[in-house]
């Protein structure tokens, strides 16, 4: 079973993946411009990890305070499917062209997006939904950032 908490542990663990793949994949590509890119999206993932943290740091620890206590571990499989949330060190070793790189981290922010629309269904205060709800604007924006880099 799955407390809110750590639910939100998986979305600090997706974004820190981000920012890593992020970070990592400007090492890889010589254009100056996608580099810069690249950085803002990285600080903007970063961001991220902190907004999660101070979310969770405001999560109370009982479970009388929290109106979904748990999630069993088979229904958020059938909310994220087969989604890994990360790219480990070898897919982005592999990875050959510019194109390929924007591909995967399109695909990265699609999945990221998914889980923060299936969290906002255990988020009841409006000004939280609001702040989630930018953040998923913004990996919207990412995938439109990263579209015009990937022709």
């Amino acid at each position: 079973m799955f407390s809110i908490r750590e639910i939100i542990d998986i979305a600090i663990k997706i974004e820190k993946n981000g920012e890593n793949f992020y970070r990592e994949a400007m090492e890889k590509v010589p254009n100056k411009a996608l580099k810069l890119v690249l950085l803002f999206l990285a600080d903007q993932e970063h961001e991220h990890i902190k907004w999660f943290e101070k979310l969770k740091a405001r999560m109370k620890t009982t479970d009388e305070n929290l109106k979904v206590a748990e999630i069993s571990e088979s229904m958020l499989q059938s909310l994220v499917g087969d989604q890994t949330f990360s790219l480990d060190d070898e897919s982005l070793s592999e990875v050959e062209s510019v194109e390929k790189l924007i591909e995967l981290a399109i695909e990265l922010e699609n999945d990221t997006i998914l889980f923060y629309q299936m969290l906002q269904t255990f988020i009841e205060d409006s000004d939280t939904l609001k702040e989630l709800d930018e953040i998923i604007a913004e990996e919207s924006r990412h995938i439109e950032i990263l579209r015009e880099y990937g022709g």
